[in-house]
């Protein structure tokens, strides 16, 4: 099987964005520079410094253009320029908040506000968003196996691989999220609560984290899970091979998610800790057996809490009669 985890591409949105910001920005300077007085005398109030102070000011805002049309095309490299424009923005809003508020700027001032920051706030902070998401992709830095290359020489702490444990027992293939993740303590306290039962039916289970591997030995430990076969896989090498995912917005951050994560963290006591790992990583469930896998649960979601023991059955199922060697997909 081949990575179905692409390096993700610029949004087509980005550019255009960027580029308006620069186009605006090298007008307005321009405007500053020719009438300094204009804005003020739109707004209905007297200039508070010299005209040579807003033309300097305009020279400023002007440059600013010029660095967001020359990053437009590489933002996810160049962020920081993105950055500082965010940065100015939120600060200037503020800015006017604090000074119309102590009578010092007039309301009608507000629309230079709008139209020079308030309105670029939300498309800088996705920019940004996505530049973090890509920066973190480690597929930017590693060449992904595959499925037969990653089965066969990714070893587990012990030293053995996914193919030969396949050929012993029937192997549940577990893929974290970060270890900091409070949705991954949550598997792994599952995974204790279950073992036995998961033992009685003759699973093999293994662990892949994105952690070194004394990171993993040590997490494993906490949850008397050390017994276990755990992978370090720190370049998502195997999450890729199997195809899973990145998250998506909506898979990551959505209501549902925040609220099981205040569940999973705060009420049922797991907690949360530093990020170890791609934070984006969507977690699966694998069923391994003589080299190939029978079936295959990705999450749908970072919070989504699985049931081993129905997936073990329906793993089990697969195995009689005997399938073609593809990945089969749970819906």
């Amino acid at each position: 099987m081949n990575s179905t985890n692409p390096t993700e591409q610029l949004p087509t949105w980005i550019t255009p964005i960027l580029r308006a910001a620069a186009v605006y920005n090298l007008v307005w300077g321009a405007v500053a520079i020719l009438a300094p007085d204009l804005i003020f005398k739109i707004s209905g109030m007297e200039s508070p410094v010299p005209p040579a102070v807003f033309q300097m000011l305009g020279l400023l805002v002007g440059s600013y253009g010029i660095g967001y049309w020359l990053v437009s095309k590489n933002p996810f490299r160049h962020w920081p320029v993105v950055f500082v424009g965010l940065v100015g923005k939120v600060l200037s809003v503020l800015g006017f908040l604090v000074f119309f508020a102590i009578g010092r700027i007039p309301l009608a001032f507000g629309f230079n506000i709008l139209f020079n920051d308030l309105i670029w706030i939300v498309p800088f902070a996705s920019i940004l968003y996505c530049a973090f998401r890509w920066n973190s992709n480690p597929a930017m830095n590693s060449k992904c196996p595959t499925y037969d290359e990653a089965i066969r020489l990714t070893r587990s702490q012990r030293g053995e691989t996914l193919e030969k444990l396949s050929y012993r027992n029937l192997t549940m293939v577990i893929f974290l999220r970060h270890s900091g993740c409070t949705f991954c303590r949550e598997t792994l306290g599952d995974l204790k609560a279950l073992r036995e039962r998961i033992s009685d039916k003759g699973i093999s289970v293994a662990i892949v984290h994105m952690g070194n591997p004394l990171e993993g030995t040590r997490m494993l430990a906490k949850y008397d899970l050390d017994h276990m076969h755990h992978f370090s896989d720190p370049q998502s090498r195997l999450y890729r091979a199997f195809g899973l995912e990145r998250g998506r917005w909506s898979q990551l951050f959505s209501w549902k998610v925040l609220r099981r994560g205040w569940q999973a963290g705060v009420q049922e006591g797991h907690g949360i800790g530093k990020l170890a790992g791609d934070s984006f990583q969507l977690p699966g469930v694998y069923f391994m057996c003589d080299g190939r896998v029978v079936f295959g649960y990705p999450t749908q979601h970072a919070a989504e809490r699985i049931d081993y023991l129905g997936l073990i059955e329906k793993a089990i199922a697969r195995l009689d009669p005997p399938i073609e060697n593809e990945i089969a997909v749970a819906n």
